[in-house]
């Protein structure tokens, strides 16, 4: 991270405006989809152009608050004339380019750069589109346009200078109390003044120095942040105004005569404590929307906190474990090791929750995708979501967004036909590509489908054959076997590279983003009827639920979720098969088995099968029986990533991480789909 992004306020306004862009951007489609913008949509574009526009502009962000108010300006003229002729496509291609332009600004900032993005273009554009409308709707354009000037000049020229001009009659005073553990109220007191400027002036405020002096934030956190200020509007509108800011726990409102004696009333409140007179009729004490008890923490700081949680459960494992205490009977120490394991238990679990996030907004992000290709390749899709409250681990999250935009551009772009050709089949018009997502105990599964023309085995044989990508005969392939050569590097069914697909990348960019977080993905497609794509990912990466188990002198751990049975073999069970490979029948069922000493070449006394444990792993529909010494039993382990240098000295096959036992000793944790 760079330095300039370790500024807080900086800080605040990327991660602010980032959210603003993304509830723009959904606004937008909404708009679309239903055809129209509706008054609701009108009011809350317009309402966040206006915050990024005053943030952007704070920020010395020029392009971006000019970006902003252009289509603030628009949008103001929509709010109020309300026209009847509004092209709805026309006019959500000109936001979607401003958002993208905005996007782009802000990948810059955060990478150090300037946003230094030329605007004009994009600004004519916008212009030109607000001037159609005008004369479309035979509104009168020149009022307009004084009404917009005047709007303009409230953020670009000083306050002191546009304010001494206007009859502002109301004074008010108010407090401010931000909530417990936002962090940087002289920032957030900083911009609540900066959006009062633009429709209030002789403004004052207790702590002067909220910008210079950081100590002010204390000031405000114990005191609360007080103002008084002076404009036309009417109490019920500043309590609108105020009660619309983000992160403020309560306000105190107040209508008064006059601010010129300000600041000796300032002094008057702080020897009262900051109390209105119990006899003002007109004091209102606001309690902001319930959604405002919500903070924002750093990520970092997730992940330092679940370092330590784990730390916890291995330092509890190693005191109720620890080999000095065996063959002791204790039982008041056995009582405090139960009450100190439900504790760290359920803090583990508070931990766990804090970090989980739900689907929807990653989710969401595909109605932009859906929404530009469909255009560009003149198709009728529909996008339909469910399941998008399923919550799963930031880390994981992070690694599923790239994953599912290129699943959901390749059905897009592969698999749903044209609309001719779709109709011609006795298809509906429009495709259908749907997204869900849904618990399956310690995991999340979500499915990507769509009705379109499915995959053609024969072709994908013929493709991977030409590209030397087949490690065994087509014959003996099951049909989720070759489907899955499509997740193969370098593999692609189509014949004409577009800027969607061809190139024989993505696919393989998802396998391998899916396998980073412990998933797997697999694909069913029925010829003329669709393709399903299903990934498997673990709810978290952090803590998760093992057997331990003892080959030789080494230790292992197996995620239970990969377990299905365990058992001790007879002498007679396994047998040889034609190509020389152990296996076992089980239930009507012939199972490879797979000697953990011989795959990595650990020594060991036990080599016959009736002595030792087979232990049947299933993973993606793949299943095998491990043979082991014995087990452990069973532990909640912390999984920790193999040490930089093991990891460079070569590929190590089989090995997810390792982890801490209760004794102290290493346990490696084995990779179930790699052992296959």
């Amino acid at each position: 991270m760079n330095e300039q992004y370790n500024d807080p306020m900086l800080e605040a306004f990327l991660f602010e405006t980032s959210q603003q862009v993304e509830e723009l951007e959904q606004s937008v489609i909404n708009a679309e989809t239903t055809g129209e913008f509706s008054t609701e949509n009108v009011n809350e574009i317009f309402r966040i152009m206006h915050t990024i526009k005053s943030s952007a502009a704070m920020m010395l962000f020029i392009n971006v608050s000019t970006i902003a108010h252009t289509l603030e300006d628009l949008f103001y003229f929509l709010r109020e004339k309300k026209p009847t002729k509004v092209d709805t496509s026309i006019l959500s291609d000109l936001v979607l380019e401003g958002i993208d332009f905005i996007k782009l600004e802000l990948e810059k900032i955060k990478n150090g750069d300037q946003a230094d993005g030329d605007e004009a273009q994009l600004i004519q554009k916008i212009t030109e589109h607000l001037n159609i409308l005008k004369q479309i709707n035979g509104i009168d354009s020149s009022f307009e346009k004084k009404e917009l000037k005047e709007s303009k000049q409230q953020y670009y020229i000083s306050p002191e200078n546009l304010h001494s001009q206007n009859n502002n009659s109301n004074a008010f005073k108010s407090i401010i109390h931000f909530q417990a553990g936002i962090e940087m109220e002289n920032i957030r007191a900083y911009m609540i003044k900066h959006n009062l400027q633009d429709f209030s002036n002789e403004i004052y405020h207790i702590p002067e120095d909220i910008t210079d002096n950081n100590e002010s934030a204390e000031v405000i956190k114990r005191d609360g942040f007080i103002l008084y200020f002076k404009n036309n509007k009417s109490i019920a509108e500043m309590h609108e105004f105020f009660s619309q800011l983000p992160a403020i726990d309560f306000y105190d409102l107040i209508q008064i005569d006059n601010i010129d004696q300000q600041q000796s009333e300032n002094n008057i409140f702080l020897e009262n404590k900051l109390n209105f007179p119990e006899d003002d009729k007109r004091v209102l004490d606001f309690p902001t929307n319930p959604q405002n008890k919500m903070i924002s923490v750093n990520v970092q700081k997730l992940d330092l906190l679940m370092d330590l949680v784990g730390e916890l459960v291995i330092s509890e494992d190693m005191v109720t474990k620890n080999p000095d205490l065996k063959d002791m009977h204790l039982e008041n120490f056995q009582k405090a090791a139960r009450q100190l394991r439900k504790i760290t238990s359920e803090i583990q679990d508070i931990v766990m929750s804090i970090r989980m996030v739900p689907l929807g907004p990653t989710f969401f992000k595909m109605n932009r995708i859906v929404r530009d290709m469909s255009k560009s390749l003149m198709k009728e899709v529909h996008l339909e979501i469910s399941g998008e409250e399923t919550e799963v681990d930031k880390n994981i999250i992070d690694n599923l967004s790239d994953p599912l935009m290129h699943i959901v551009r390749n059905a897009l772009d592969h698999g749903l036909e044209p609309t001719e050709e779709r109709v011609s089949s006795g298809k509906t018009r429009e495709g259908v590509i749907s997204l869900e997502a849904k618990n399956a105990g310690s995991e999340v599964v979500v499915t990507i489908k769509d009705d379109g023309r499915g995959l053609n085995k024969d072709k994908i044989i013929l493709k991977a054959m030409q590209n030397g990508l087949l490690t065994k005969s087509p014959d003996e392939m099951t049909d989720r076997e070759i489907f899955n050569l499509i997740f193969l590097p370098g593999f692609s069914t189509k014949d004409v590279v577009t800027e969607y697909s061809g190139r024989g990348v993505g696919m393989d960019v998802v396998n391998k983003n899916i396998e980073a977080v412990g998933g797997s993905i697999y694909v069913d497609s029925i010829e003329k009827k669709g393709t399903t794509i299903t990934i498997k990912i673990p709810l978290t990466l952090a803590i998760i639920e093992g057997m331990n188990i003892k080959v030789g002198q080494s230790r292992y751990t197996i995620p239970l979720t990969s377990i299905k049975e365990s058992f001790r073999p007879k002498k007679d069970d396994v047998f040889i098969d034609p190509d020389g490979n152990e296996m076992i029948m089980i239930r009507g069922g012939c199972y490879p088995v797979l000697r953990l000493h011989k795959f990595f070449n650990v020594k060991t006394e036990i080599i016959n099968f009736h002595e030792g444990i087979l232990i049947m792993l299933e993973h993606d529909q793949k299943a095998i029986c491990l043979f082991v010494d014995e087990l452990l039993g069973e532990q909640q382990v912390v999984v920790k990533a193999l040490p930089d240098y093991i990891k460079n000295l070569k590929k190590i096959k089989g090995l997810a991480g390792c982890t801490l036992l209760g004794d102290g000793s290493i346990s490696l944790i084995l990779d179930v789909d790699h052992l296959y």
